[in-house]
């Protein structure tokens, strides 16, 4: 961690909502006058899409059925350590953008499946905005939660997941329920041994819980709704959350636990707002200071 260029590190399983926690944190960061710059997980795929392809299928070659992005070996961990511990020394460091569609190739002159080009981050930034899969490994060869000084874990649980992700992938890529089901399988391993241990280390974890039937997601015709939805709410360390303030703030919502609190999921952009501002203002001010 470093108190003159605070990093914070939003992790997520794909599907997550992660993209949506970055609108709110990017909401905060424009009202409190915060520069931050933004660094993407996908920025640190090992491979194109091409060269993943090929990947994958020389590993089904060899008995391998367990690889995918969710893989630490598909990723290149070293260089994102690499990137918050120069950035928390030095307030520099460099990313690069995965583009993924045609939208994406208009705006970085890049074709659809690949990398750009490396490039350093803008000076006179505040703090570094991690938003991806990986955010908080630590393994036997790198340890990034040790760099991040707020780090968010953001997952639904399993079966809500699994039905964002076939409806996503089906409306957007074209895929069949049967190849994300296979996508679904694909990852389990990577998902238990690569994602699940980093929500140990975060601060703030948010799982959404949904409130319909979600027995069978491979046949779910739409994804559950904000409203028809609950926000689990964990903090690691509750020491100086003023919890009475939050339920309060926040309508139906109470403790469960003495470190966690539930709310409505059509709440959980006021709760982000709530929690994380002080939190950024502190982080802000005393990097200031240093």
């Amino acid at each position: 961690m470093s108190s003159k260029h605070p990093i914070i590190s939003v992790t997520g399983s794909s599907g997550a909502g992660t993209t949506t926690v970055k609108s709110t944190f990017d909401q905060i960061f424009r009202r409190e006058g915060v520069t931050a710059v933004s660094i993407e997980g996908d920025a640190f795929h090992r491979y194109d899409r091409m060269a993943m392809k090929a990947e994958l299928d020389a590993r089904k070659a060899s008995g391998d059925e367990t690889f995918s992005h969710f893989s630490y070996d598909a990723n290149i961990l070293d260089r994102l350590e690499e990137v918050f511990r120069t950035y928390g020394e030095t307030g520099k460091g460099v990313t690069r953008h995965y583009v993924h569609d045609e939208d994406e190739a208009a705006r970085y002159g890049a074709a659809p499946g690949s990398f750009t080009d490396w490039e350093p981050f803008e000076d006179g930034s505040d703090l570094l905005f991690y938003e991806g899969l990986h955010g908080a490994v630590v393994n036997d060869e790198v340890n990034l939660a040790r760099h991040a000084d707020l780090k968010i874990g953001v997952v639904p649980v399993i079966n809500l997941e699994w039905i964002q992700k076939i409806h996503r992938d089906r409306a957007s890529r074209g895929y069949t329920t049967e190849a994300v089901t296979d996508t679904i399988l694909r990852r389990m391993h990577a998902y238990v041994h690569c994602i699940c241990p980093q929500f140990i280390e975060t601060d703030v974890n948010f799982q959404r819980v949904p409130v319909v039937d979600t027995s069978d997601p491979f046949i779910a015709r739409w994804i559950p709704t904000a409203d028809e939805s609950l926000v689990v709410i964990r903090f690691k360390n509750p020491h100086g959350i003023d919890f009475p303030y939050l339920t309060s703030m926040i309508h139906d919502s109470w403790m469960s636990r003495a470190n966690s609190i539930v709310i409505p999921g059509g709440k959980l952009d006021l709760a982000m707002q709530l929690i994380f501002t002080p939190m950024i203002d502190r982080l802000v001010r005393d990097a200031k200071r240093t």
